[in-house]
This record gives C-alpha cells, structure tokens and sequence, in this order.
C-alpha cells in the first residue's frame, strides 16, 4: 500500500488537490501495480514563511513572489 505525503503551499483549490490526487493514484496503480483503493495520500499545507529554497524563505524570495502572491489571492 502506497503512502504518499504531499507538502504545497497553501492555497491551492479542492479541485487541483482533487485532480493532483487522480493523477498520482493512476500513476501509482500502472507504475506499481497498487490497487486504487490502497494508495493513500496526506496533503499538507504549508505557509511561505516556513519553507526556504537555495536557503532563502519562499516569502522573501523574489523569484517567487508571483506565485505566493497568487496562492494568498485564493
């Protein structure tokens, strides 16, 4: 049975979470031979403030300014 942890910044919608969660369950059904009902997945939201990438906070980091202003506008 595959467990899958997936980590996204918060703000993504029920519908892409839903859609994320097809994908990965089909892809974890043809690729590993699971069945559908055993691939288990735990999403967990996490703000730009406690996650840093190349050692910079996602909510300093100009580079991605433009998708952290578009997750807090949801």
């Amino acid at each position: 049975m595959p467990n899958i942890t997936v980590e996204l910044l918060r703000g993504r919608t029920l519908e892409q979470r839903r859609d994320f969660a097809r994908a990965v369950a089909d892809h974890a059904v043809e690729i590993l031979g699971a069945r559908r009902q055993d691939v288990r997945m735990v999403f967990s939201e996490i703000t730009p403030d406690i996650v840093a990438n190349g050692g910079v906070l996602a909510s300093e980091d100009d580079s991605r300014a433009g998708v952290v202003a578009s997750l807090a506008d949801d």
